[in-house]
């Protein structure tokens, strides 16, 4: 029989002061903190300090599609075969973290991995968020044996995460969705449009994984194409990452939206802010977008741009993409709405 093992990081800014945690089911827990990491570091932290505590054959459990798919989807073997670079051929970011685990889970032969959603309501899940966000905020780690006393409420630190223009690289290969608002896709709840655009979304991603096994959507979230990007990754098992350009950015939206917004959130292997402050005014809105947008063409591998080639605001944004990534650029043209009676 398998150990079952629960693990968790979390992270207050990114970079930021951080925390990792790890718990067996009515057994042992452990839990520590860094001064200065991100999320994804923790995140893959935890697995490691898991694999090295629990001998024997052990599942680890995560909400991190970034720590499962590694495993699940055997990146590792393609860091491997180039010499820890990625399908960029750039460096595997956290090498350093990446490459003891990666040893140690081939050398046991022991160790699986299951993805479990993040606040889904699992009670060990919970309890290592907990203890990992207890970890970051008070820079402090513990161990014991069963449910640790006086732990605080089950709330991710960091999210979102704010972070530098400059920040470093995107995981994996990257993918980022661009791409029409709801009005242009039928409308703001579901309707054919945008579920003819999700299905399409959902056969290219598939088939982009098929090539790149450490393939990354990354998306910004705003109601439409983006937002059907990360439906998408969701169904095709795709890890995917938000990147916002300010805090919040659903405050204004309707309430279901600003529910489905925040349940893609929790599903993120990651969260970036670009920008600290919200914006006071749609102008200043409409500018931080942009930066946004900018930002993105310079750290995707490759973008698919949900258009119909008639919006010149896409057009322009189509023709930036272009001149970032060439050719590896994708135009997905939604359907016509059918006409009102």
């Amino acid at each position: 029989m398998s150990t079952v093992v629960y693990t968790d990081g979390a992270c207050s800014g990114n970079p930021g002061p951080g925390g990792w945690a790890w718990a067996v089911p009515a057994g042992p827990y452990a839990s520590g903190a860094e001064p200065r990491t991100t999320n994804q570091r923790m995140e893959i932290t935890a697995a490691l300090e898991a694999v090295r505590a629990n001998p024997g054959r052990l599942e680890v459990v995560s909400d991190s599609t970034y720590v499962v798919n590694c495993f699940r989807d055997r990146w590792w073997e393609g860091w491997l075969e180039r010499g820890w670079k990625n399908s960029q051929r750039k460096p595997v970011a956290n090498r350093d973290l990446w490459e003891p685990l990666v040893e140690l889970v081939r050398a046991r032969g022991d160790v699986t991995f299951r993805w479990v959603k993040g606040h889904g309501g699992d009670p060990m899940n919970e309890l290592v968020d907990r203890l990992a966000v207890e970890a970051a905020l008070e820079q402090r780690g513990r161990s014991g044996i069963g449910a640790p006393p006086e732990l605080g409420p089950a709330d991710r630190v960091g999210r979102p995460q704010p972070a530098a223009l400059a920040d470093a690289p995107l995981p994996g290969h990257p993918l980022v969705v661009f791409g029409h608002r709801p009005p242009e896709l039928g409308g703001y709840g579901d309707n054919p449009v945008a579920a003819e655009v999700r299905r399409k979304l959902v056969q290219i991603l598939r088939a982009k994984h098929e090539l790149f096994a450490d393939l990354v959507v990354v998306t910004g979230l705003r109601l439409g194409a983006e937002m059907l990007g990360a439906q998408a990754a969701r169904e095709a098992g795709v890890p995917y990452l938000v990147v916002l350009p300010y805090p919040h950015p659903e405050k204004v939206w309707p309430d279901e939206s600003q529910h489905q917004f925040r349940d893609l959130l929790d599903d993120a292997i990651d969260v970036i802010t670009l920008e600290r402050k919200e914006p006071r005014s749609k102008q200043q809105a409409g500018a931080a977008l942009a930066r946004r947008d900018a930002w993105l063409a310079r750290h995707a591998a490759e973008a698919v741009l949900v258009w119909d080639r008639r919006d010149e605001s896409l057009g322009r944004l189509h023709r930036s993409l272009t001149d970032h990534l060439g050719e590896d650029v994708w135009i997905l043209e939604p359907p016509a709405p059918d006409p009102e009676p």
